[in-house]
């Protein structure tokens, strides 16, 4: 590869905010010089790689910088930002959601190599599944990951009861993608995705949601966009096309309850619980439920002085849970 060619490959990856080919590049480099006998200069670079690896510096995505602050002005009513530590790994998933997910952080980290072959990204997914599943963790799990704001649209401040007003304000949100890289969730999607005829103010929900169809096809920004909805049997048909993916949430099985159940409880002795007969009560319960238990039945322990969990102390909690959501 000649120089010119590195400082291209280096241009793009800076771009694309790829920091592993990014340094790959830069030690290309400076084998080069050293080849062509520039010794001090090769190791000059290596140095400064070496600094680079050994520093939290990130190259900045898309060119420019992430913002520390919440949006301003008239995207302040419209975005709500914060800057998740989560994983994916913090994150008990079935193994064929995992891998899916999997999927689209790798294609966000390659995707300079990927449009280079005219090919883009996945990073526009709806996420489908009832409350509690992982849907809104999920989102922070990626940004996480991404090393991305999550900036959260605020439904009570693009909705409005004024004609025109709802399709000017996603304008402001889909023209802040373009301006500063981040993962963008739209909670509770309905709201807005809901199908077409619907409604009694149907002329405002059609203008919305053409509007919104609009914006996500012509848009070609860096961010991760995702939406979220507890019933996508109300969402309009010509929705799903528009996605790159739409990624499907169900309640966890027994493998996946104790899995859940057993990590939530890792920090606790919990030799002698009786794992399957808390399992058994924990059926039909989210995910977020069944973590509110565990930490439910951890919290009596505690406060009662104890370092083991209980069998009684976790189905207790798992009883009162499955009552206050699961009404016979």
């Amino acid at each position: 590869m000649t120089t010119a060619r590195h400082i291209m490959t280096l241009l793009k990856s800076h771009i694309a905010g790829d920091e592993d080919r990014f340094l790959a590049t830069a030690m290309q480099l400076a084998a080069h010089e050293a080849r062509q006998g520039h010794g001090k200069l090769a190791q000059e670079l290596k140095d400064l790689i070496d600094t680079a690896k050994s520093s939290d510096t990130k190259i900045a995505k898309n060119g420019r910088p992430v913002p520390l602050v919440q949006p301003k002005g008239e995207l302040a009513g419209l975005l709500h930002a914060r800057y998740p530590d989560l994983r994916l790994t913090d994150m008990i998933l079935p193994d064929s959601l995992h891998a899916r997910l999997q999927r689209v952080l790798g294609e966000q980290r390659q995707q300079a190599s990927l449009r280079e072959h005219g090919l883009t990204p996945r990073r526009k997914l709806l996420l489908v599944g009832p409350p509690g599943s992982g849907k809104t963790m999920t989102a922070s799990a990626l940004a996480g990951e991404l090393h991305l704001p999550l900036f959260t649209i605020v439904l009570d401040g693009l909705i409005t009861k004024f004609m025109g007003e709802t399709a000017g304000k996603l304008r402001l949100v889909f023209d802040a993608m373009q301006a500063t890289r981040g993962v963008y969730f739209f909670d509770e999607f309905d709201a807005i995705g809901a199908r077409r005829g619907e409604r009694h103010d149907v002329g405002e929900i059609r203008r919305v949601l053409n509007s919104f169809l609009q914006f996500l096809e012509q848009d070609d920004s860096q961010s991760l966009i995702i939406a979220a909805t507890n019933y996508p049997e109300l969402l309009d048909k010509a929705l799903f096309r528009r996605f790159d993916d739409v990624i499907e949430y169900t309640p966890p099985d027994r493998s996946l309850i104790e899995a859940l159940l057993r990590a939530r409880l890792d920090r606790f002795d919990t030799r002698g619980l009786a794992w399957n007969e808390a399992v058994s009560k924990a059926e039909r319960l989210s995910q977020a439920e069944i973590t509110r238990a565990a930490d439910d039945a951890a919290k009596t322990i505690i406060l009662r002085g104890g370092k083991r969990i209980s069998s009684e102390a976790l189905i207790e909690a798992l009883t009162e849970r499955r009552q206050a959501s699961l009404p016979e």
